[in-house]
């Protein structure tokens, strides 16, 4: 048995999805075509590959508990100068991930894990590529905005390649999952804790 890394995302949809990819490899971003565009909940992490099915019934049990609700992307950001990073904010919705991301990594599960930067949900469009490129990046996504319902969330595994590939999909419970203490029928926001 060895080990593998994966990753935990909320896909961004077509055509959104394909679009940020396209104009990341565009600003030069050579791993753009190996990462699916996201929003990340748990950043590469390598886990023993017995532990996997440990993993997928926790995200699974994460899922459950989720409702659907509103992503909504617009303008841009960055972590420069602490990481070379531009990105599309996320400006709704970033509540419930930060939500899923924290369940994710909960201590009693199998993923349990710190984060080297505090969490802030975001989609990478650029990163690693020269300052001019970052620059560009910022600013001809500025007025970029997208939305969608986000119905669930991914397992991702990064091959040998470098390629993240999804592993399984993980809906929210939705209306099957009775409603949480205090949320009126019909809510769509997920669980606080």
């Amino acid at each position: 048995m060895g080990t593998v890394t994966i990753g935990v995302s909320i896909a961004v949809p077509e055509p959104h999805g394909s679009q940020l990819q396209e104009r990341r490899a565009g600003f030069g971003d050579a791993a753009a075509h190996g990462i699916p565009t996201h929003v990340t909940l748990l950043p590469p992490t390598e886990v023993e590959d017995a532990d996997l099915p440990a993993v997928e019934q926790h995200l699974g049990e994460v899922a459950a508990a989720g409702r659907p609700f509103p992503m909504r992307l617009s303008g841009t950001g960055t972590f420069r100068p602490l990481s070379p990073v531009v990105y599309v904010r996320v400006v709704e919705g970033a509540e419930a991930c930060t939500w899923l991301q924290t369940q994710v990594r909960d201590a009693s599960g199998p993923v349990a894990r710190e984060l080297n930067f505090p969490y802030h949900p975001h989609v990478t469009v650029a990163h690693g590529i020269a300052e001019e490129a970052m620059d560009r990046a910022f600013e001809e996504l500025a007025g970029y905005e997208a939305q969608w319902p986000c119905t669930g969330f991914a397992l991702y595994e990064q091959g040998s390649d470098g390629v993240w590939r999804k592993l399984r999909e993980f809906a929210f419970g939705g209306s099957v999952v009775p409603p949480q203490a205090g949320a009126p029928v019909g809510d769509t926001t997920l669980p606080t804790r």
